[in-house]
């Protein structure tokens, strides 16, 4: 996996720009079509996560695809506690890169889809979602998550990620209370939208420390289970 730092940071901002929109139109489009709410989730989530299966097979090959702050921190942390490391993983630079070009892409994606529907972009989402029943549900939806991607690699089947997140992407929006936003990056962009798929600035704390929670307690049960090998995310080679 060669290429720049510089080149796999645009690759997340393009990648996570791209997720993002893809959530928010396609709520915004299941809204224009249905009055029906079980009509639009399913028309969300399926889109979301078919999108999100093509982005991890576009970009990996360039930056891992994290498209994910918890993503990234998790294969740092995991890379770091590792007792053996084959190779370079990522650094503390690389990671603040990445993270920043997520939340940027996220804001754009979520801007763009605004603008492709006619709405005025920039308008904050007026939905809350801090009872304490949707911080469990986004607890475990980003616990899984990264179980399922740090299992994956562990046992030798990294290869089925594109797949096998979106699989999981899909259902967590089903089975969790919270609808498995999963993500800090595209969390925040979804504050800019004022639709199905949006989130109020006031619930934007709880939910990213949901998310962060998950994420180490996801990255915890990897290493329990699996093992303290690396994920090949952290093994990217830094220049």
């Amino acid at each position: 996996m060669e290429g720049t730092l510089a080149r796999r940071a645009v690759a997340e901002f393009v990648g996570t720009a791209a997720l993002v929109a893809v959530i928010v139109g396609s709520g915004l489009q299941a809204s224009g079509l249905s009055e029906d709410t079980g009509v639009r989730l399913l028309a969300n989530s399926l889109a979301s996560a078919i999108g999100l299966g093509l982005l991890i097979a576009l970009f990996s090959p360039v930056s891992g695809a994290h498209l994910n702050p918890v993503v990234t921190l998790s294969a740092w942390w995991t890379g770091r506690h590792a007792p053996t490391r084959p190779g370079p993983g990522l650094t503390g630079r690389g990671v603040a890169l990445y993270i920043a070009a997520q939340l940027a892409g996220a804001v754009a994606g979520a801007l763009l889809a605004e603008a492709m529907f006619g709405r005025p972009p920039g308008a904050w989402s007026t939905q809350l979602r801090s009872d304490g029943h949707l911080l469990i549900g986004e607890t475990v939806a980003t616990a899984g998550l990264v179980l399922l991607i740090q299992g994956l690699d562990r046992i030798g089947r990294a290869s089925l990620a594109p797949l096998a997140v979106a699989a999981y992407i899909a259902a967590a929006i089903w089975f969790t209370s919270s609808g498995s936003f999963a993500n800090p990056a595209a969390t925040v962009g979804r504050s800019l939208t004022d639709s199905f798929t949006g989130i109020a600035p006031a619930s934007l704390p709880g939910f990213i420390a949901a998310q962060l929670g998950g994420g180490l307690l996801g990255a915890c049960l990897a290493a329990l289970l699996y093992g303290r090998r690396p994920p090949s995310a952290s093994r990217l080679p830094q220049r």
